[in-house]
């Protein structure tokens, strides 16, 4: 497996009231309101404004005023040279950023730090204290957007986003590490490769379906990871040389080593083994499923957590065992994503996903909601070759994860611990 640094905005950037008090916003008779908000940001592929470097950004935080403009009441430091800072923690009055008034407009400001203090302005963001602080154990991904170079370019998306969220006890910043696999489905439901009407179509001139799913929903992953190594299987398809079917097999073909560098690196694996296997079928979750939970199973004291990324066209040939696969991993520190692309029905991912029914197998249920179920069409255009908004993307994909984390450490009795700099995380190197 890979080592995946879960950093302070993995579900956990976070903004809350000091221990004590109850969630802003929210009446109580036993606790009050808080007077000073603990907060951290991040901010995740920024736009680059130095000509030899990246940026050096920082933040500038305002308050709204009765007749309309704006205070400053907060800067953070400058974090040198990267289009993905981490901020550290900082504290701050909260009267001082909405003056007491939780609806109140807070203006953010995203700058270039230049060091004869003609700052470049990167993008902005609005919201409130409210809306920072909305919800527990939950994160806000926020566009920048900069509105001069929005009106200069037609296909301007944003500047970046930034992430922040809330927890009023604790959160994924006490977890070192966590695991990612990712798993592409390589059944012929999805139709000849050669073919343009197949979700696999090798086209030249833009990437399929799929390819776009893995690069999109991968790169709002692979930011989390310290070494950008991920183990990527393939399930589904006849192999070399034998036609032997495997629902769990390397898409680099190298079963020593399943780890692909980056994003780039598991799109090249995946190309080739479009090139190398035969796709076929059936659609089995199970084996994949289960062989991440053994590896999940060995480590359970909290310093990993497990994240299985499934992409797949909807159709589920092994329901029953696939379900019982997913209560058996409910008790396992483990997570799945799914993401559905295609125009298929996906009743089948909407019953694993569990929000309304928890899955359940021979009379057991999952002892905790662990699949998160994300439809990518939701979020491409119409023409379908592209997405619209990463940052709800982002918000989607990783909704559920802080709380299933959560929930696994509390029923365990699982300690947060302090949080390691990079230089302190082990050189841990596990496949599954």
């Amino acid at each position: 497996m890979s080592n995946v640094l879960v950093r302070t905005y993995v579900g956990a950037p976070w903004v809350t009231g000091l221990p004590g008090w109850g969630t802003p916003g929210k009446k109580s008779k036993k606790k009050k309101k808080p007077d000073i908000a603990t907060m951290q940001l991040c901010a995740n592929k920024l736009d680059k404004k130095d000509f030899f470097g990246k940026s050096d950004p920082f933040l500038v935080f305002y308050r709204s005023n009765e007749d309309g403009t704006f205070t400053i009441c907060h800067k953070t430091e400058v974090v040198k040279n990267t289009l993905n800072p981490v901020w550290q923690p900082f504290t701050i009055a909260v009267r001082a950023l909405c003056n007491g008034d939780y609806d109140r407009t807070v203006k953010v400001d995203v700058y270039d730090w230049d060091r004869d203090g003609s700052h470049d302005f990167i993008g902005e963001f609005t919201t409130s204290y409210r809306d920072f602080s909305r919800g527990q154990n939950q994160f806000n991904v926020y566009e920048v957007l900069n509105a001069k170079k929005k009106g200069k370019k037609k296909k301007y998306i944003n500047s970046g986003t930034v992430t922040t969220g809330i927890s009023s006890e604790w959160t994924f910043i006490y977890i070192h590490f966590s695991c990612v696999s990712m798993c592409v489905c390589l059944c012929s439901l999805t139709g000849n490769p050669s073919q343009p009407t197949s979700l696999h179509y090798m086209n030249p001139y833009q990437m399929n379906a799929y390819a776009m799913a893995l690069k999109a929903v991968g790169e709002i992953i692979q930011d989390y990871d310290s070494d950008k190594l991920f183990p990527a299987y393939g399930f589904g398809a006849k192999l070399p040389p034998d036609g032997k079917i495997s629902h769990a097999f390397p898409l680099s073909g190298d079963n020593e080593n399943p780890n692909c560098v980056g994003i780039e690196g598991v799109l090249e694996a995946y190309f080739q083994g479009l090139r190398t296997v035969q796709l076929y079928g059936p659609t089995n979750f199970s084996p994949v499923i289960n062989q991440v939970a053994r590896s999940a199973q060995d480590v359970t004291d909290g310093s990993q957590y497990f994240v299985l990324l499934m992409i797949t066209d909807g159709v589920i040939s092994d329901m029953v065992q696939t379900k019982e696969a997913v209560v058996n991993a409910a008790a396992l520190p483990m997570s799945i994503i799914i993401v559905g692309v295609g125009p298929a029905k996906f009743d089948a991912m909407e019953e694993l996903d569990g929000d309304e029914v928890r899955v359940s197998s021979r009379g057991r249920f999952a002892e905790r909601d662990i699949v998160q179920f994300v439809p990518f069409r939701d979020y491409m255009d119409q023409s379908g070759n592209q997405v619209l908004s990463m940052a709800r993307l982002a918000k989607d994909v990783l909704a559920e994860i802080p709380e299933q984390l959560l929930g696994f450490m509390k029923t365990r009795g699982i300690e947060p611990r302090p949080a390691l700099s990079s230089s302190e995380l082990p050189k841990l190197h596990r496949h599954i």
